[in-house]
């Protein structure tokens, strides 16, 4: 019996832990303190589940976001009363935002020591808001089996609602009376012959119903409700189509990237694929791949010849303002293609949900593509191949180290399926504008849900442990944000390359109108901090090493070590890169209409 009889607690906690571990749960953060001692013991004593203890209970909730991206499966987060849980909260927004599981366990004080001024206890019930799944306080530790029975199926539910009908967060406040350490307890021990052995017997992990799980074909969805919406006809007679490929992290990205494929070549339709998603980097599958739609739209006289009739936006839309401003211009007949329940429509156009996932849309499609010619989809693939070209040209002639050549050597030189965490602001727009379509399988990561700065080592590191050695491309100020993720380090497991570009401050904020108001601009908005980072990666023991030059950089990225993690600094120019941006984008679409 996997079940701890030392104390009340003890029972308690361990008959949680176990019932988790059957529904599937591997990996559990714990976060230091006294009111979790039982969660902390619990989680420490079953073997089948990795607990792993994080100091910083912020960087431990992005940590476990990031190894849930990688999995789909919840994780676990633990953390002791008061504030500690409080720092849980970036996560769990993002968890949100971008559709990840976690369950999120904060110990607290019993009720009789709430508002009595009883140390390190707030109120934690409804801690997170709406962030939640659900949310639910847990009863006080007892050794009925009626409650046991509760505590059981509660369990089940909170796992079942971390996944169903959206991935997201659930939260369960666990309040904890001492003695909090298993000390043992005469009724505890005398309890054990009162559980039976069957008492775990019903926990088996869940199976999503027909209609939820992504690859279940249309044609065998209970009724025809779906046929009355499906536009399939309407589709095929438009010769003005697109369909728009935002930002995503799919689990099985080969089946995904190729739903999406074969729906671009039955409808002859081009894919506007943003760099923070899986196609680019499985450019052989789909021959009608548009990578710098943001150039050719900065083209007034391209973009009103591309004005299409209808769009199908799959999943969230790109990062792109030029595309975004180019649809709300245009107003195309639009649907979006995702199986959550969320609004994924920022724009309020002339819009459709159709709440699936592109493997069952592409399950009813013809068993053959269209042959049919489609010259609006010549003009895009022309446009793409001319613009294309005057960016390589462009960055290969470039030999001074600057910041928008890095995403676009990237593409060309990781190693095959690299899992890569790309830190919002700067890096995941030059992803977008000069990321190159190729054949390797890079797997791309972000957080793009709620598209904050904090915790980005901490997620890069989530999704780099125990897979295959992982990179993460970041700003110093992000970096610098989520410092505390090198105390992961004598935990991780593999490696992960951090690629630092240093241009010492905020070079995203370099590209709005405050920038030409200075004073307050550097100091309040691009907010230097001149840090030298060979000491703060001493400080960590993490290695260390600045990159002056490309060749040194291509040689330091193929291959990648197998374990540790180490950070390559490129020193830039931050206004330079700037003015580089503001000079060139428009000028790789120009006088090719």
């Amino acid at each position: 019996m996997p079940v701890d009889f030392r104390n009340t607690n003890s029972v308690w906690a361990s008959i949680l832990v176990e019932t988790l571990q059957r529904l599937g749960l591997t990996t559990a953060v714990i976060c230091p303190g006294s009111r979790s001692t039982p969660l902390a013991v619990a989680f420490a004593q079953n073997e089948k589940i990795a607990a792993i203890p994080v100091l910083d209970e912020r960087s431990a909730a992005f940590f476990a976001l990031g190894i849930a991206k990688k999995s789909g499966l919840p994780v676990a987060v633990v953390c002791t009363s008061g504030t500690a849980g409080a720092n849980f909260y970036p996560a769990i927004i993002e968890a949100r935002e971008s559709r990840v599981p976690l369950l999120i366990l904060t110990a607290d004080r019993p009720p009789e020591l709430r508002d009595c001024h009883s140390g390190q206890t707030i109120d934690q019930v409804k801690l997170y808001g709406n962030y939640p799944n659900w949310q639910a306080e847990l009863a006080v530790p007892s050794l009925e089996m009626g409650m046991l029975r509760y505590l059981r199926q509660i369990i089940v539910y909170a796992w079942e609602r971390s996944q169903i009908p959206t991935p997201g967060s659930v939260h369960l406040n666990i309040p904890f009376r001492d003695p909090l350490a298993p000390i043992p307890q005469f009724e505890a021990q005398t309890f054990q012959s009162q559980l039976k052995e069957d008492f775990f017997t019903s926990i088996t992990p869940i199976t999503l119903v027909p209609w939820l799980c992504l690859g279940t074909p249309l044609s065998s969805f209970p009724g025809s409700a779906w046929e009355r919406h499906y536009p399939l006809q309407e589709w095929l007679q438009c010769d003005k189509g697109i369909i728009i490929a935002g930002v995503a992290q799919p689990a099985k990205a080969q089946e995904y990237v190729t739903a999406i494929a074969y729906l671009s070549q039955t409808l002859k339709w081009p894919v506007l694929a943003e760099g923070l998603s899986p196609l680019r980097n499985y450019a052989d599958l789909n021959p009608y791949l548009i990578s710098t739609y943001d150039m050719i739209l900065r083209s007034p006289q391209l973009a009103q010849q591309l004005t299409p009739e209808i769009v199908i936006q799959i999943g969230d839309l790109p990062t792109s303002k030029e595309l975004r401003e180019w649809l709300q211009i245009t107003q195309p007949k639009q649907w979006i293609i995702d199986p959550s329940h969320h609004n994924l429509d920022p724009l309020h156009g002339k819009t459709t949900h159709l709440r699936l996932s592109i493997e069952q849309l592409t399950s009813v499609l013809p068993s053959s593509p269209s042959k049919r010619e489609v010259p609006y989809l010549d003009l895009w693939c022309n446009f793409e191949v001319k613009v294309r070209s005057a960016i390589d040209q462009k960055m290969a002639t470039e030999n001074d180290l600057f910041e928008c050549k890095i995403p676009w050597l990237l593409s060309e030189i990781l190693p095959s399926g690299t899992p890569i965490f790309i830190a919002n602001s700067m890096p995941v727009r030059d992803v977008e504008f000069f990321w190159k379509t190729n054949k390797s399988a890079v797997q791309p990561f972000f957080n793009r849900g709620a598209n904050g700065i904090d915790g980005t080592l901490s997620t890069a590191l989530g999704i780099a442990h125990q897979n295959q050695s992982s990179v993460m491309l970041t700003g110093d100020l992000a970096l610098l944000h989520d410092t505390n993720g090198f105390l992961l380090k004598n935990k991780f497991v593999g490696h992960l390359t951090i690629i630092l570009i240093n241009n010492n401050g905020g070079g995203i904020f370099e590209m709005l109108p405050i920038a030409k108001f200075d004073p307050p601009f550097e100091e309040f908005f691009a907010t230097p901090q001149d840090i030298d980072f060979s000491q703060l990666c001493a400080t960590y023991g993490v290695e260390h090493q600045l990159v002056t030059d490309w060749e040194k950089f291509k040689y330091l990225l193929n291959p990648l070590p197998v374990g540790g993690m180490r950070v390559l600094e490129l020193r830039t120019n931050r206004k330079a890169d700037a003015r580089w941006r503001q000079d060139n984008l428009r000028k790789f679409s120009s006088g090719i209409g």
